[in-house]
């Protein structure tokens, strides 16, 4: 099992999938969202439209289309609002239904990145604690999946990711 910490653009790896920090409508927005339906083509939006949209915590997949990533799973991350809404809970749902689809569709390798931390203001170091101990419980059990990447947009971030990896 490889679990690490880059300091990368989410739509440069070459994995099976990269995870969307989408919107719940699934046809694009802003940050990770934009850029990977940038980087995909328009492609990627017609797939979405045929997805429904997606609720938080949920995971629905499409193909890469331009990407190097063969898949695109997209996952709605909570809004932070202090805390006390469940937004811990919700944020973990992201990760393990993420790679719940992932390990369900064979796929091996998978890169996330940062969900909510932006614009929905999860605090960051919570955030990572989060996704590292979601990533620990789900792989605990034999799966298909041997290669995880936290994509980081901040030397910071990356350094913040692999403080929690190392054993």
């Amino acid at each position: 099992m490889k679990l690490q910490a880059l300091q990368s653009d989410i739509t440069i790896p070459n994995m099976d999938a990269i995870v969307n920090a989408a919107n719940s409508s699934l046809l694009g927005g802003g940050g990770v969202d934009g850029a990977i339906h940038w980087a995909a083509g328009p492609e990627m939006l017609a797939d979405c439209l045929t997805l429904n949209g997606c609720r938080t915590g949920e995971a629905k997949m499409t193909k890469g289309h331009r990407l190097k990533a063969c898949h695109v799973i997209h996952t709605v991350g909570p809004v932070w609002h202090g805390g006390k809404n469940g937004e811990a809970d919700k944020l973990r749902v992201c990760y393990t239904n993420s790679l719940r689809l992932a390990a369900e569709n064979g796929l091996q390798s998978i890169a996330f990145p940062r969900i909510s931390t932006g614009m929905h203001r999860f605090p960051s170091d919570q955030a990572a604690q989060i996704a590292v101990e979601s990533l620990r419980t789900f792989l605990a059990a034999p799966c298909s999946i041997q290669t995880v990447v936290f994509c980081c947009f901040s030397a910071a971030d990356r350094d913040q990711y692999e403080k929690l990896l190392t054993p």
